[in-house]
């Protein structure tokens, strides 16, 4: 037999043999994610609560809720801050209208060759600490950062080079990806993402800043949109995994630790599991007669990257934070010669 205080009641507890995860979690969170619930992203972040569950004995428990469960994706911020939410998972792009600091972190369109080179920066060049000096001001904490693989554009046309962006009418958000492509000649049309499937079928744009391969498949994009680039060469948002700063400072070191290396974990089985859906969605596309992955080559990534570069000086320059995340970016980039 068991018994024990409740902190909660302040009454004695008989609980008899029971497991630890019978009893009522010391901490009881909820994170809100950025994905339905349907995406596979999303289910992972869940397994991974799950995880966490067992590894601290019962202690925390986390409860994972999909885009808009709570609030708006653009409102998690200030959620986390005020105790509504506890923690979220998001793209702190999202953010962008309070400061340009949160986009360049969030997704500095064109900088990364692919998932890994993100994380080495963030976690051992400098960048999960120049997150929380962003963000600790708002009473969030960063956990861990995460991230997807590079995303596909599909497109109605062929596209070979840099070059063949003149004139296309590409669906990008506003923002940084937007004003990337008008740099390199396209025409961004701005449209909600839940609205890329019928822009291409109505031929209302030819190309789409979109989502990993896999999912733009599972959308049915290719049967408009047959010429995908992939592997991906410009999109890659981060996901910050914070929780409220006052919460984390309360926790004792052992949870801190355990919490901290659960989710970096998280963000390493994210790129692998999502990239092994996505070369079994590459496997299915090439043996497709009508449709025809393309990987543009690494010296029209360049190309890109060195007109993206202008784009990241314009961000720069907007406050002393932007000037310290361009900075920083870029002198990790040039020394491992990926600009």
């Amino acid at each position: 037999m068991d018994i024990r205080f409740s902190l909660k009641t302040g009454a004695f507890l008989v609980l008899g043999a029971l497991s630890l995860n019978a009893y009522s979690a010391e901490y009881e969170w909820k994170f809100q994610a950025s994905e339905t619930s349907g995406e596979p992203s999303f289910k992972i972040k869940q397994e991974w609560a799950d995880k966490i569950e067992t590894m601290t004995d019962g202690r925390v428990a986390i409860e994972v809720m999909p885009i808009n469960a709570v609030v708006g994706p653009t409102e998690t911020l200030q959620a986390v801050s005020a105790g509504i939410l506890q923690g979220h998972m998001t793209d702190p792009s999202y953010f962008s209208g309070q400061n340009p600091a949160f986009g360049m972190l969030g997704n500095l369109v064109g900088a990364w060759q692919n998932p890994y080179d993100f994380l080495e920066y963030m976690k051992y060049a400098g960048g999960e600490s120049l997150y929380n000096e962003l963000v600790e001001p708002y009473g969030v904490h960063l956990i861990s950062a995460a991230t997807f693989p590079l995303e596909s554009v599909p497109s109605t046309v062929e596209i070979k080079t840099i070059e063949d962006f003149k004139g296309l009418k590409i669906r990008a958000p506003q923002g940084m990806v937007y004003n990337i492509f008008e740099r390199i000649g396209a025409t961004p049309v701005n449209l909600p993402g839940s609205e890329v499937y019928t822009g291409l079928e109505k031929g209302v744009i030819d190309a789409a800043d979109s989502t990993v391969l896999s999912n733009n498949d599972a959308q049915g994009l290719h049967q408009f949109a047959p010429y995908p680039l992939y592997p991906g060469f410009h999109s890659m948002p981060m996901i910050a995994v914070s929780i409220n700063k006052q919460i984390w400072d309360s926790l004792p070191q052992d949870l801190q630790v355990t919490l901290k290396t659960a989710f970096d974990r998280m963000g390493y089985d994210l790129i692998a599991r999502l990239k092994a859906q996505d070369l079994e969605t590459l496997a299915k596309l090439e043996q497709d007669p009508d449709v025809h992955p393309y990987d543009l080559p690494p010296e029209e990534r360049k190309k890109f990257r060195q007109a993206a570069e202008k784009e990241w000086q314009e961000w720069a320059g907007r406050n002393e934070m932007t000037q310290k995340i361009y900075d920083s970016a870029t002198s990790f980039l040039r020394s491992r010669d990926l600009l």
